[in-house]
């Protein structure tokens, strides 16, 4: 599947500021900051969307995290190796074509597209493999039938599902205990009270074709991938065992990267990530922002709105990556404002020094990407006009370019 078109990123050992430092990040699986500093090149997989709707606010902060981790590693001097699914086949797509009367597949290419345009606009630096569930059908059915060989698929009427307990380290990654699984994996996409199922918490591999809905000729029979075994199989082709951070949204932890991994580690005897990384939840009225809700504040109506991409950036960038908040009007109105006297400052033949501000961004981002301490520090750089540095505003700007993604 194509990506989108990649923003250009400064080097800034160009400008003789050599590399940044190593990223200290924390990991969800340990609940403890990790130091991740791989040798020449870091594998990074991230979840992507499924495609029945338009980019809001809470998928921009969890990609844009994502974001300045690949800015941060290729600060480092490391090659990034980046990959994200797209779940163009699935029961929210499905229902909302069937809702909508739009075949499935102009929906998901529609709203994939848009997806594209928003990421482009947000300078979010694209996935060099970017793969459709549907093109991964292949990689799918070889995963399961490794499962099958290790004895970890079992078959409910035509479905195939996976016994979660046949990993021995599963529930290491969201640390739940199994009531709290179950509290929550109906809500998430599982289907604890399907009878015949061993346990309730197994889940869904591969789904026998259902009237009037898409299915293709496979080994395994006709039918369509589950969710959590399509971004198994998609990180594994590409990234390998044992990569670097596996990310996305905390609503994914459990079940999604909690299966994802069970299945990878049952399949293969091998770690699925090192590290487990996650956005916080983005709310607005009270509310976490989602399609299902339908308390949305999208991308593409903020830019529409005429509203500066670099703006709506900004304003996710004044959020700590791994906390919740909620979104508000005053969020757009004094990122915008922030702009305005950034680019005041970059426009001056002089400003304060422009060295120490660099090295107090790369130090904030290193440190479990604390973005608000590095708007904090360029804030204080526009705003000091008691020292003159003829350098300054090069090489801030050209900072502000590389780490945050905001191109003066």
């Amino acid at each position: 599947m194509r990506s989108w078109q990649a923003p250009s990123v400064p080097e800034l050992s160009d400008l003789g500021l050599g590399t940044g430092p190593a990223l200290k990040i924390f990991d969800t699986q340990s609940q403890s900051l990790k130091t991740i500093d791989p040798a020449t090149s870091a594998r990074l997989y991230v979840c992507g969307i499924t495609p029945y709707d338009a980019t809001h606010m809470g998928h921009a902060a969890t990609y844009m995290t994502f974001d300045l981790i690949q800015r941060v590693w290729r600060d480092r001097g490391l090659e990034v190796i980046y990959t994200q699914n797209v779940t163009d086949v699935d029961d929210p797509l499905l229902e909302r074509a069937n809702a909508t009367g739009e075949l499935w597949t102009d929906l998901a290419e529609r709203e994939i597209q848009l997806f594209r345009e928003d990421m482009t606009a947000l300078a979010v630096i694209p996935p060099a493999f970017y793969i459709g569930a549907v093109e991964a059908i292949d990689l799918v059915v070889e995963l399961v039938e490794k499962l099958r060989e290790h004895g970890a698929v079992y078959a409910v009427d035509d479905d195939l599902y996976f016994s979660v307990h046949s990993d021995k380290s599963f529930g290491s990654v969201s640390r739940l205990d199994e009531s709290a699984m179950l509290a929550i994996f109906g809500e998430r996409g599982g289907d604890p009270d399907r009878p015949g199922k061993q346990h309730p918490l197994d889940c869904l591999l591969w789904q026998a074709e259902r009237p009037g809905e898409p299915a293709w000729d496979t080994r395994l029979g006709r039918g369509r991938p589950g969710w959590h075994i399509e971004c198994s199989s998609i990180a594994l082709r590409y990234l390998g065992a044992d990569f670097d951070i596996q990310g996305g949204g905390s609503d994914l932890i459990f079940p999604h990267h909690e299966m994802s991994a069970s299945e990878a580690r049952v399949a293969l005897d091998a770690p699925f990530a090192q590290s487990y990384v996650h956005a916080g939840m983005v709310g607005y009225e009270g509310e976490k922002m989602s399609k299902s809700k339908g308390n949305l504040v999208l991308v593409s109506a903020l830019r529409a709105e005429g509203f500066d991409p670099r703006a709506i950036r900004l304003a996710l960038l004044g959020h700590r990556y791994r906390d919740n908040w909620e979104w508000t009007n005053e969020d757009i109105v004094h990122a915008s404002a922030r702009l305005d006297r950034w680019l005041d400052a970059a426009v001056r033949e002089a400003t304060a020094p422009g060295a120490p501000v660099v090295a107090a961004i790369r130090a904030a981002l290193a440190s479990d990407l604390d973005a608000p301490a590095a708007l904090a520090a360029v804030d204080a750089w526009a705003a000091d006009t008691s020292t003159t540095d003829p350098q300054g505003p090069l090489l801030v700007t050209a900072a502000l370019d590389a780490l945050l993604g905001i191109r003066l």
